[in-house]
């Protein structure tokens, strides 16, 4: 190899440490070896390595603490672990907190560089994913993002229009149709693109953290609260809260909300005092609010606080113009996350992308062509790979199609239609508590939440 990558080798034998350091500068690499953990997390303090490759079983700091303090230090950094003991324990904790490869002594050569090739080629894949979605991303062209449709072009301007103003902002649209794209924009165009974007899905905790994780609390606020902590409202100063799913609030986080949006102040839990915050909110709901508010769920002044300014997304369906384009760039970004050599859509594919409805919107159609790419047997998706995962999508009635539908979609369904049911009647037992239907239902309260995502479900 002509550029010389660099190798941290973390090991506390000295033996191990100079086979490795040989094996590796004989293929061209650098080395680096150190003989403890800290050593090896000072380096990467000072220059990541390319690679790492760390001992489990060190004195001090082991190896699967060092692969997670550098994890937290140096995310992007491959990691390989070496052990002279298969435990699977280690193996399984190790591949959690992301390790690439977890490889047992003695190893031969020719196996150890296939490991650290493949860790590095990966390495450098993500990289240049990573740099095709931040020049997207960075470039804030939402048609490019999400299109070249006149009502795309419509959502476009009205973003460079609230962007820069302190207005609150509400996203209105269907499940998949990019509000968290959108939000994000805003906050990019907005001059406080230098400060954080911090998302919260208001849905995917339980009632009973909601405020704490928004608010913030004083250290003995509540059993368990054994230090002070910094809530998501002040995490965000200098930039924006996007709070998505908004309508999932309890009555009494609405009211918190409302105060906050109207003195620009936050109260942490346990504190006597309103600390002054400059957060701008921006919220986003696939539900139809009026509804919600006309039903006394969600606060009519704190929806109109929300909605200084209302931006309403249109599902895919109602811009088949702009499947083809987002599958296009969808496709480009798989092949090379995946590593398939996919380079196109037959124009009769594209066809069968433009007639379908996206009842799942622009999230189901990325997931139709990365599947896509992964399966394609050519260089050019054709439709009858497209129109295969298409059927996935929903139970045909008896005889639609080729060959009808199978027995293991009717049963799925079959399943998916009890699991439904219950869920529903245990929310309406629990009169819409989440973390009682998911007790009741003996799930976690994520699972439950998914399952609600899934099927459609509010908490009403």
């Amino acid at each position: 190899m002509t550029v010389r990558t660099q190798v941290l080798v973390v090991d506390d034998d000295a033996t191990n440490r100079k086979l490795l350091t040989v094996a590796f500068q004989a293929e061209g690499f650098e080395v680096i070896a150190v003989s403890d953990g800290e050593a090896a997390l000072a380096q990467v303090a000072k220059a990541p390595p390319a690679l790492a490759l760390i001992d489990v079983r060190m004195p001090g700091l082991s190896g699967i603490e060092t692969l997670g303090k550098l994890k937290v230090q140096a995310p992007l950094v491959p990691v390989i672990m070496l052990t002279s003991h298969g435990e699977i324990a280690e193996a399984v904790e190790a591949i959690k907190l992301g390790a690439y490869d977890f490889l047992v002594r003695p190893i031969e050569n020719d196996k150890l560089m296939l490991a650290a090739r493949r860790a590095l080629e990966r390495h450098q894949l993500e990289g240049e994913v990573r740099d095709l979605r931040r020049r997207l991303s960075a470039a804030g062209d939402l048609t490019r993002l999400m299109g070249p449709s006149a009502q795309v072009r419509r959502v476009v301007r009205q973003v460079e229009e609230v962007a820069p103003t302190p207005l609150t902002v509400l996203i209105l649209g269907e499940t998949g149709t990019g509000k968290e794209l959108v939000a994000r924009a805003i906050h990019h165009q907005s001059g406080r693109e230098q400060g954080p974007f911090i998302p919260l899905d208001c849905g995917a905790l339980p009632d009973a953290l909601m405020e704490s994780e928004l608010f913030g609390y004083e250290k003995g606020a509540f059993s368990g609260a054994d230090r002070k902590r910094e809530g998501l409202v002040q995490a965000a100063e200098g930039g924006t809260l996007f709070l998505d799913e908004i309508t999932n609030l309890t009555t009494a986080t609405q009211a918190k909300l409302l105060r906050l949006l109207q003195e620009r102040k936050v109260q942490p839990l346990g504190s006597s005092r309103a600390v002054p915050v400059d957060t701008r909110i921006i919220a986003a709901t696939n539900e139809p609010v009026h509804e919600r508010v006309a039903g006394g769920a969600f606060r009519q002044d704190l929806y109109y606080r929300l909605a200084e300014f209302t931006l309403a997304l249109p599902p895919l369906r109602d811009r088949p113009e702009d499947a083809v384009p987002l599958a296009l760039r969808f496709l480009e970004e798989a092949s090379l996350e995946l590593r398939r050599p996919v380079a196109g859509l037959s124009d009769e594919a594209k066809g069968v992308l433009t007639a379908h409805p996206w009842p799942g919107n622009v999230r189901e159609l990325r997931n139709v062509v990365r599947q896509a790419v992964l399966q394609s047997e050519g260089i050019i998706v054709q439709a009858a790979d497209v129109r295969r995962l298409l059927g996935r999508g929903g139970l045909k009635p008896p005889g639609a199609g080729p060959g009808g539908t199978s027995l293991r979609e009717i049963s799925a369904a079959a399943i998916a239609d009890v699991e439904k049911q219950a869920i529903v009647e245990a929310l309406r037992a629990s009169r819409g508590n989440k973390s009682e239907a998911a007790r009741m239902l003996k799930t976690d309260f994520k699972t439950l939440h998914l399952k609600m995502k899934r099927y459609g479900l509010q908490r009403d």
